[in-house]
């Protein structure tokens, strides 16, 4: 049954009674360039409003490993900080439902959510979501859900998975948890199959090349960091499925934050140096273009396809 190795996962709606991890702060980054308050002149208020509680704390969802993404996120974090003139704190979500929970108890100013993170981000949260990643054209990016095989299976297709073993990343992952769940309702072999949560992106893609499942999913952006690290060799192995593309991570403030701080964090990320976010780029599998915002704005709107998806496989916030 596609059931028994999804910790508790039954059919479509067995991810109820998932408990929710604290947000571990790993690797947090706390840059100090220049202290906030004073006296009440204008110019202080207008400072004050940038910098909520004397530091901004921004969150990130673990879509890869914490090792790797800090030291990525410090440019980022250091860009902020130099523009809004205030500490900015960063830090690792242990889970994807944990960024969220940070969030409703205002514990992050910014928090960055995968698609499907923000769709419980914002029904939990209020999360509202303000810039995401562009890419060559100046246009919102976009990437795409994978399953693979090895080159020698004798699975040619999505049906072929019926009797077979999954991994996927983690619940909560757009690309690897929702998504090819999706496939596989639509396949009819939902129930045919036996996944399982790897952990992560990289921990599913793992799996695959160590021979513990018939099949992985690996996403476009694991795919791009993983074969440039030399980590995965594609050309031994098989896609037999890719998704529609999916509108890349939001950027999003918490609806405690003032909208003079809601409006100054937009302009920051929107006028951003491309250099500032290529790193992130290679992760999430964009490039920034040369002389253009590295950032594009993004609404509710733009994640509606996703919010559709969460309703189709009756997902809803108790299934964090």
């Amino acid at each position: 049954m596609f059931a028994n190795g999804l910790n508790g996962l039954n059919g479509l709606n067995g991810l109820n009674g998932r408990t929710i991890a604290a947000l571990v702060g790993v690797g947090a980054l706390s840059l100090t360039l220049a202290a906030c308050g004073g006296e009440t002149s204008a110019a202080d208020t207008a400072e004050s409003a940038t910098c909520p509680n004397g530091q901004i704390r921004f969150g990130v969802e673990p879509f890869e490993d914490p090792a790797k993404l800090i030291p990525i996120y410090e440019k980022l974090g250091a860009a902020l900080e130099e523009k809004l003139d205030c500490p900015v704190k960063v830090t690792v979500a242990d889970t994807y439902p944990a960024e969220i929970l940070a969030m409703k108890n205002d514990k992050l100013e910014i928090g960055q959510f995968g698609p499907l993170g923000f769709v419980f981000a914002k029904e939990q949260a209020g999360a509202i979501p303000l810039v995401s990643f562009a890419g060559e054209d100046g246009k919102l990016s976009s990437y795409t859900g994978g399953i693979w095989v090895p080159k020698d299976s004798d699975i040619a297709e999505l049906a072929d998975l019926a009797g077979h073993t999954l991994a996927l990343a983690e619940p909560g992952s757009t690309s690897g948890d929702a998504v090819p769940r999706k496939a596989l309702v639509d396949a009819g072999i939902e129930k045919k199959v036996t996944a399982n949560y790897a952990g992560g992106h990289a921990e599913a893609l793992l799996a695959l090349t160590k021979g513990k499942v018939d099949a992985a999913e690996i996403n476009s952006q694991t795919l791009a960091s993983a074969t440039a690290e030399g980590t995965f060799k594609p050309d031994e192995y098989t896609q037999i499925w890719k998704s529609a593309p999916i509108a890349n991570d939001p950027i999003t403030v918490s609806p405690h934050t003032s909208k003079e701080f809601q409006t100054a964090v937009k302009e920051a990320l929107l006028n951003l140096e491309p250099e500032q976010v290529a790193p992130i780029g290679e992760y999430l599998d964009f490039t920034p273009a040369k002389g253009k915002s590295p950032m594009v704005e993004v609404d509710d709107s733009t994640y509606q396809p996703v919010v559709e998806l969460a309703h189709t496989l009756g997902l809803t916030q108790d299934d964090l």
